[in-house]
């Protein structure tokens, strides 16, 4: 028998799970803040809907597979976009636009990296039946409230795939351009000498020196030169100054370039140079069970939820029972009916204290036969030490 963790899955203990918690706080209340509503699907669906006809997408033949007793093929969702296409057929009467939002995890049968795990929870926004460029900018106006609201410094990258089609057929590419992008896609990680290298296996040496010529050059030189798709950029930069974020028209964001039709997005952390939402405008793929056209924009966010550097405000309290176990649970009961968060320690002081100290409680409240008298209670913080006699009162005033 094995007794630990799978590989690629992980235990979340207390330190790290309460900053999860926050920060999926701070997610769903701006969701429901830009009037999406949640949605909840199953984290089984069957294998001819999760292979779609894009097998060949890393996400999709990452997918784990099973049977269940009736022997029906059967996986379990990478993501929750190809979901909604069933929702629609299955559906056909939900008033457009569609604005909904879901949070649960999703799994990946992918090779195993440093930070990277098998399941982990993702955070979309999705808004289908509407085209406008203004649904993007909603998107990202999205994303750039809650990364503001965790005091994240974020910097905005955009891209568009009509954009990038253009300067393939600007470069005279007309064969392998999925497999070309699918390259330049790996610039960041691989770099320019290494990914040009790779190129040379479909196309030849002076279309590779056209497409990062292409690639240097800025949005007003495509707009001028009226490439397809410089105009959705630059509408989206328009209605970002208007929303107050700016934005980075990056070439080189080459993200799912496989899966999006129009703009594309990335939303990095300035300081730590990691991207910690990204979306875009995925406009056939959610309509083509239902035989319609439901053109639609999304965001999402994973990598956010274990964002390390954020400090939350847990006013987390010990009440240590000195054989005062009647007055002590009635505190506890009233402080909860308050909304105060508390744990009832039975048993010696120095035992609680390092039970405090372990879980990362700063304040515990000592009930004695003196302090029950007095009917005012020892409030110790342990992180500066300071002690004070506070009555039940001022304790929730102090508290909350």
């Amino acid at each position: 028998m094995t007794i630990e963790t799978v590989k690629g899955f992980r235990d979340i203990f207390f330190d790290k799970a309460l900053k999860r918690k926050y920060i999926r706080s701070i997610i769903e209340k701006n969701m429901n803040l830009f009037g999406f509503f949640p949605l909840e699907t199953p984290t089984i669906e069957y294998e001819d809907l999760l292979k779609g006809d894009n097998e060949n997408d890393e996400a999709v033949s990452d997918r784990f597979r099973l049977q269940d007793r009736g022997k029906r093929e059967l996986g379990l969702r990478f993501e929750f976009t190809f979901q909604l296409s069933r929702i629609f057929k299955e559906n056909p009467n939900i008033k457009l636009p569609f604005k909904r939002y879901e949070i649960g995890s999703v799994f990946r049968d992918e090779a195993l990296r440093p930070g990277k795990y098998r399941e982990f929870t993702q955070c979309d926004a999705d808004i289908v039946g509407d085209p406008s460029i203004k649904a993007d900018s909603e998107c990202i106006a999205l994303g750039f409230k809650i990364l503001k609201d965790l005091n994240i410094n974020a910097e905005i990258k955009v891209n568009n795939r009509k954009l990038m089609n253009s300067i393939l057929d600007k470069s005279s590419i007309n064969k392998n351009q999925q497999q070309i992008l699918r390259e330049l896609d790996k610039l960041d990680k691989l770099g320019e000498n290494e990914v040009k290298k790779n190129l040379s296996k479909y196309i030849k040496e002076s279309q590779t020196k056209n497409i990062f010529d292409f690639l240097s050059k800025d949005i007003d030189y495509f707009l001028k030169n009226k490439f397809n798709g410089a105009d959705e950029i630059k509408e989206l930069i328009d209605y970002g100054n208007i929303y107050g974020y700016k934005i980075s028209f990056t070439p080189t964001l080459m993200r799912g370039f496989s899966y999006y039709t129009g703009n594309v997005w990335e939303i990095w952390a300035k300081d730590k140079e990691v991207a910690l939402a990204g979306g875009g405008r995925y406009d056939d793929k959610v309509g083509k069970y239902s035989n319609r056209n439901l053109p639609s924009v999304g965001i999402s966010f994973g990598t956010l939820l274990d964002w390390e550097d954020i400090k939350i405000n847990e006013n987390r309290l010990i009440i240590i029972s000195l054989d005062q176990d009647k007055t002590t649970i009635e505190i506890a009961n009233e402080l909860r009916f308050n909304n105060i968060s508390c744990t009832i320690f039975y048993g010696k002081p120095s035992k609680a204290l390092e039970y405090a100290n372990s879980y990362n409680i700063d304040k515990v409240l000592f009930v004695g036969e003196e302090e029950v008298k007095k009917k005012k209670f020892k409030l110790k913080d342990l992180s500066s030490g300071k002690e004070e006699f506070l009555t039940i009162t001022e304790l929730q005033k102090k508290l909350n």
